[in-house]
C-alpha cells in the first residue's frame, strides 16, 4: 500500500486548508486512518482518526476545528483544517492502521504517507 498525501501550503492565521490522502494498491475501505503531525523539535503527535464506518475521533486540540473523513470509492481520506493558527504548523502524515477502528497511537498503523507541510502564519 502507498498513500500519498498533499494540500499542504503556506496560510495565514484563520484560513482553511484540505489535506487529502490517496491509497494505491490497495483498497482501505476496511481500514481505521489517520493523521499525525510532527511540528519542528517535537514529537509526532495524533491530530484525527476515523473508522472503517466513519466513526471519527479528535485530539483536543483540534476539536472543533478539524474534519475528518473518507470517501472509499475514491479510497481517499481527507483532513479538513479551518481557523488554523500558527501552532498548527507542522508536517501531516496520514496513515493506515492495522484494524478498522480508530486508533489515537502510532503502533496502531501499518502504512504511512510520506507527510505534506503546513504552515500558518500569524
Amino acid at each position: 500500500v502507498q498513500l500519498q498525501a498533499s494540500g499542504g501550503g503556506l496560510v495565514q492565521a484563520g484560513a482553511s486548508l484540505r489535506l487529502s490522502c490517496a491509497a494505491s494498491r490497495r483498497t482501505l475501505s476496511n481500514n481505521g486512518m489517520g493523521w499525525f503531525r510532527q511540528a519542528p523539535g517535537k514529537e509526532r503527535e495524533f491530530v484525527a482518526a476515523i473508522s472503517w464506518s466513519s466513526i471519527t475521533y479528535y485530539a483536543d486540540s483540534v476539536k472543533g476545528r478539524f474534519t475528518i473523513s473518507r470517501d472509499n470509492a475514491k479510497n481517499t481520506v481527507y483532513l479538513q483544517m479551518s481557523s488554523l493558527k500558527p501552532e498548527d504548523t507542522a508536517v501531516y502524515y496520514c496513515a493506515a492502521a492495522r484494524g478498522s477502528w480508530f486508533y489515537t497511537t502510532e503502533p496502531e498503523y501499518k502504512y504511512w504517507g510520506q507527510g505534506t507541510q503546513v504552515t500558518v502564519s500569524s
